[in-house]
């Protein structure tokens, strides 16, 4: 995680041809088995923090110019960063919105305008998830309802696909 200390990266020419290596992959297997089926190269940098937003685009613009999809520029400190990341790099550009990390979080729409094409909310859910536990475990503690903070248990079988699944069943009982 770019948000974190300790971060070592690799010089640029080993990351340039790592690159390169998995777009030829992804050429290859579209050869074998028709155009647009293999993966996605989202080519991603950490090298912000340890050798500077100049190196960490310069390598972005080398990974597309190695024939990467998607670029990745990890943790970028302020607004102005992001922006010119965006400014100097061609193609599609993955925002990492961490809440409480070294990106300022953004909306959708405000990435959207400074030219990112995809955001990953990696902890968001996680972190709800958690708090939304603690709550629950807090109000059994104490012996109190957990009502109004949980799904029914028919909504949650539906969320879980109980539901669809005793419907495939049915359909393939003899």
């Amino acid at each position: 995680c770019g948000h974190v200390g300790g971060k070592s990266v690799v010089g640029r020419a080993e990351a340039v041809a790592r690159v390169k290596a998995a777009c030829d992959a992804r050429d290859e297997y579209a050869e074998n088995y028709g155009q647009g089926t293999g993966p996605l190269v989202l080519a991603r940098t950490d090298a912000l923090v340890g050798l500077g937003f100049e190196e960490a685009v310069e390598r972005c613009v080398a990974f597309r110019e190695a024939g990467a999809d998607m670029t990745f520029l990890e943790a970028p400190t302020t607004i102005r960063e992001m922006r010119e990341y965006c400014e100097a790099v061609d193609g599609p550009k993955l925002a990492n919105m961490l809440e409480g990390g070294s990106t300022p979080v953004l909306t959708p729409q405000e990435l959207g305008e400074m030219g990112y094409t995809m955001a990953a909310y990696p902890l968001t859910l996680l972190s709800a998830s958690i708090k939304a536990m603690e709550n629950v475990l807090e109000k059994i503690k104490d012996g109190k309802t957990t009502d109004d903070l949980i799904k029914t248990f028919e909504e949650t079988k539906d969320v879980v696909g109980f539901t669809s699944y005793g419907e495939e069943e049915m359909r393939y009982r003899s």
